[in-house]
């Protein structure tokens, strides 16, 4: 049986508690809304990579078109909470300011493996994020919608996971390459995306300032992780990167991913303070 995709009219719009939507959660919202909004730029580039794959190319497409539909619904439970946000300004502000680089014709992770593997570590933080919110939203839409995408980021992680195996068996890439190269696009959701993001779904007409809105938005992302799913996001790392979860090495690393990001959150609350 063909997999048939959630939509947006089977979500419970009319069950919307205004009163327990949460006014830093909803900030956030509305950032990722752009970000996944967005999705149809990284299916064109991720189809120029794979110029010569069109089953791949089939399958990014399809991809792309499940992200637009989380925006969408993101977006449209920010604009009942807030109606003063609008999902198409916010995310023309975003896109005038933020471009990918859409004429690449080869992975700027240096192979397709490469480009998978990073693909698999958006899928990991997607996943494992909106379980965090889900988790701590007492909104019941919110909380649907939210736990619909972490299971459609889950299935991504797998597709993509699928492809890096076909891949790596044509394509020479060492568990270290591969760590590399991992840790390398972790460290990248500190760059300009989500940064600008917030910034062009929840500042006036204010200069951008990258460092300010990046503060601004990891303090209000990272309140809402928990142990459970830093674990959970660690063990999918370990998969994508040849290692195995369940290890003390594993063991290790998220105990110290996990004190990454509650010094990091503290850090950040002590100075907006």
């Amino acid at each position: 049986m063909a997999y048939k995709h959630w939509t947006l009219d089977d979500l419970p719009w009319d069950q919307i508690d205004h009163s327990k939507a949460d006014p830093e959660i909803l900030k956030i919202i509305k950032a990722a809304a752009l970000v996944e909004y967005n999705g149809r730029d990284y299916a064109t580039y991720l189809c120029n990579v794979f110029s010569d794959d069109p089953e791949f190319q089939q399958v990014a497409r399809d991809w792309a078109e499940e992200e637009v539909q989380h925006g969408a619904a993101l977006g449209r439970w920010a604009e009942v909470i807030d109606p003063g946000f609008s999902l198409e300004a916010a995310f023309k502000r975003f896109t005038d300011g933020y471009k990918i680089k859409l004429e690449a014709t080869e992975s700027i992770r240096g192979s397709r493996s490469g480009e998978l593997i990073a693909r698999c570590m958006v899928e990991t933080g997607t996943s494992s994020y909106y379980t965090a919110l889900g988790d701590a939203t007492d909104e019941p839409v919110l909380k649907a919608i939210c736990r619909r995408i972490a299971a459609d980021e889950l299935r991504h992680y797998k597709t993509f996971y699928q492809y890096l195996n076909r891949y790596m068996e044509r394509e020479e890439l060492g568990r270290f390459s591969r760590l590399r190269i991992a840790l390398g696009r972790i460290n990248e959701s500190e760059d300009d995306e989500l940064a600008f993001a917030y910034y062009a779904a929840n500042s006036p007409p204010t200069p951008y300032h990258r460092e300010t809105y990046t503060r601004a938005y990891m303090r209000r992302a990272y309140a809402y992780y928990r142990p459970t799913h830093v674990d959970r996001g660690v063990a999918m790392i370990f998969k994508a990167v040849g290692l195995k979860p369940h290890t003390p090495v594993y063991r290790a690393a998220t105990r110290m991913a996990w004190w990454y990001m509650d010094s990091k959150l503290k850090k950040l609350t002590k100075e907006a303070a």
